[in-house]
C-alpha cells in the first residue's frame, strides 16, 4: 500500500495548535495511507507550548503523527511581539524541516510527500510548498461565516484599491453590512479591530487573496447543518473559490496536556463537586488560555455571580505584569483579587479555580451554561456538548462569532457583543455586574428554554455529521480524494 505524508503547519498559539493536531488525528484515523508531520512554531511569550507538544506526542502514540518543534528565530525583542514578522521568520526552518523529511524517503515503503496543510495565518508557507512541488491546503480555524465576511471585506478593499472603505465602516456606529444568504445585516462595528491598522489589514486581505488563487482547498472546522448559509454566501455572485471542506466539529475531547494541564487546580475535586449538583444547574465562566481581567472587572464578575444565585465554576487567571507580553498565569492566592468574604459567602454554590480543562467540564451533565469569549474552538465545544452560551467576546473575530451565535443562529444569549480588547493596547470598557448578572440569569433561566432546545438539536446534528454517512464524514472523504489525486505520482 502506497503511503503519503502531509505536512501540517499550525499558527503559533495553543488554540491553533490543538485544533490542527486534532485535524491531523482525524485524517490519519480515517485513511491508513496517510501520515502527518506537524511543524510547531512557538510564541515567545507562550511558555507552555513545549510541554503541550510533549503531552500531545504521548497522547497520539501509535498514530501516524510526528511532531517537530521548530527552533526559535533570532529576532529583536520588539519583533517577537509582531505576529506577522514572527511567522515569516519561521519560513527557513520550515523549508529545512521539509527538506529533511524528503531526504529521509529512502525506500519504496517510505511515505511520499503529498502536500501541506497550513493554518489560515500561515499563507507565506505556500511558497515553501511550491518549492517542493506539492499542493497546499488551508485549515481554517474560524467559522465559515467569518470566511464569507472576510471575502466580502476583501472585495470592498479591491473595489477601492485601499482600506479606506473598511476603515470608514469600522468607525461607524450605524452602517450595516449585508451578506448573501445571511438573515441579518451585520453591524460594521463588529469588524475586527486589526483593520484599524493599515499594515495588519493589508496582511489580512492578502491571506484571502492567496486563499482564492494559490491553494487547492480549504478545510473548515464547522459542519454543514450549522453554516450552510455561509457556504452559499461564499459561492454567490459567480465567485471562483477553491473547494470548501466542512469537516468539523474537530474537537480535542481529552485532557492530554493542551494549554497547560499541569496548572489545572483540584481537577478531580471539581468533578466530584459537580457530581453533587443537579443537571444543568451550574454555569461555567471561562475565557480561554489568553484572557485575563484587571481587578475592577474581577470584582464586577464576582458581584454578578454572587447576586445571580446561580451555581458556578469560574476559571480566573492573573494578568501578566504590566509591559510584559505573556500568557496569563494562575494566581498564587486567589483571595487577593476577590471581594473580601466572597469565597465564604459562595462556598455552597460556586468554585473559583485557575486553568482547567474546559471541554471536559462542558461534558459534565451539571453544566447548564457557558459564559465565553466566543473563540471558535469554544463555540464548537459548547455546541457539541449541547451547552448554551452567554457571549462576552474579547478580540480577533470573536465579536463576529458572538453576533452569529446570538442573532444569526439564535444559539446563545448576550452579555455583550461589543467588548473590545487588543493585547497590549488600551483598556477595554468595564462590563458592569448588572449586565453580567442579567446575562447569566437569562442563560440559566426559563427565558432560554427555546435556545436550549435549539442547542441540543444542533448538538445532535454535530455528532451525526462526523459519523459515517454524515455531512462532515463525506466532506473529509472528498478532501482525501483530492489530496491523493493531486499528490505527485498520484494516489493509486
Amino acid at each position: 500500500m502506497k503511503k503519503f505524508e502531509m505536512v501540517f503547519i499550525p499558527a503559533p498559539g495553543m488554540g491553533h495548535l490543538a485544533s490542527t493536531v486534532e485535524m491531523a488525528n482525524v485524517l490519519v484515523t480515517r485513511d491508513p495511507r496517510l501520515s502527518v508531520t506537524v511543524l510547531a512554531m512557538k510564541l515567545p511569550y507562550d511558555l507552555k507550548v513545549a510541554e503541550c507538544i510533549d503531552s500531545l506526542s504521548m497522547s497520539f502514540t501509535g498514530k501516524s503523527i510526528q511532531f517537530i518543534v521548530l527552533p526559535e528565530p533570532s529576532l529583536p525583542e520588539e519583533s517577537k511581539k509582531d505576529f506577522i514578522v514572527l511567522v515569516e521568520s519561521y519560513k527557513a526552518y520550515v523549508r529545512e524541516a521539509v527538506a529533511n523529511l524528503v531526504g529521509s524517503e529512502i525506500s519504496l515503503d517510505s511515505p511520499q510527500l503529498a502536500g501541506f496543510v497550513i493554518d489560515m495565518f500561515c499563507t507565506t508557507m505556500i511558497d515553501v510548498a511550491n518549492e517542493f512541488g506539492v499542493p497546499c491546503y488551508v485549515f481554517y480555524t474560524c467559522s465559515a461565516s467569518f470566511l464569507a465576511f472576510s471575502v466580502h471585506l476583501r472585495e470592498l478593499y479591491d473595489q477601492n484599491d485601499s482600506n479606506e472603505v473598511v476603515e470608514q465602516l469600522l468607525n461607524s456606529d450605524t452602517e450595516l453590512i449585508t451578506l448573501p444568504n445571511f438573515v441579518n445585516p451585520i453591524p460594521s462595528k463588529l469588524i475586527p479591530s486589526l483593520f484599524s491598522n493599515k499594515d495588519k489589514a493589508i496582511w489580512f486581505h492578502n491571506h484571502i487573496k492567496r486563499f482564492r488563487s494559490e491553494i487547492e482547498g480549504i478545510l473548515i472546522n464547522t459542519f454543514m447543518e450549522m453554516e450552510f448559509h455561509a457556504m452559499e454566501s461564499i459561492s454567490s455572485n459567480g465567485r471562483v473559490f477553491p473547494p470548501l471542506y466542512f469537516v468539523g466539529p474537530i474537537l480535542h475531547l481529552k485532557n492530554t496536556g493542551v494549554a497547560g494541564s499541569s496548572e489545572a487546580e483540584n481537577y478531580e475535586e471539581i468533578l466530584q463537586w459537580l457530581d453533587g449538583k443537579p443537571p444543568s444547574s451550574v454555569v461555567l465562566v471561562c475565557f480561554g488560555t489568553m484572557v485575563s481581567f484587571d481587578e475592577d472587572q474581577v470584582v464586577e464578575i464576582a458581584n454578578a455571580l454572587e447576586e445571580s444565585g446561580v451555581g458556578f465554576i469560574w476559571s480566573l487567571r492573573q494578568p501578566p505584569p504590566k509591559g510584559k507580553f505573556e500568557a496569563p498565569r494562575n494566581y498564587t492566592d486567589i483571595k487577593e483579587v476577590l471581594p473580601e468574604g466572597f469565597l465564604d459567602r459562595t462556598a455552597d454554590i460556586g468554585r473559583v479555580i485557575g486553568w482547567t480543562s474546559q471541554v471536559e467540564l462542558l461534558a459534565h451533565p451539571s453544566i447548564g451554561g457557558f459564559v465565553s469569549h466566543c473563540g471558535w474552538n469554544s463555540i464548537i465545544e459548547s455546541v457539541w456538548h449541547g451547552v448554551p452560551m452567554a457571549t462576552w467576546p474579547m478580540h480577533a473575530e470573536q465579536q463576529f462569532n458572538a453576533f452569529e451565535m446570538v442573532k444569526e443562529l439564535e444559539l446563545a444569549v448576550e452579555i455583550t457583543l461589543e467588548y473590545r480588547i487588543t493585547f497590549g493596547e488600551g483598556k477595554p470598557r468595564l462590563v458592569s455586574a448588572e449586565e453580567i448578572k442579567k446575562g447569566i440569569r437569562t442563560l440559566m433561566g426559563e427565558e432560554s428554554n427555546e435556545i436550549r432546545k435549539k442547542v441540543k438539536a444542533k448538538s445532535e446534528e454535530s455528532r451525526k455529521s462526523v459519523k459515517e454517512g454524515g455531512s462532515s464524514f463525506i466532506s473529509l472523504g472528498k478532501f482525501i480524494d483530492n489530496v491523493l489525486a493531486n499528490s505527485p505520482g498520484g494516489g493509486n
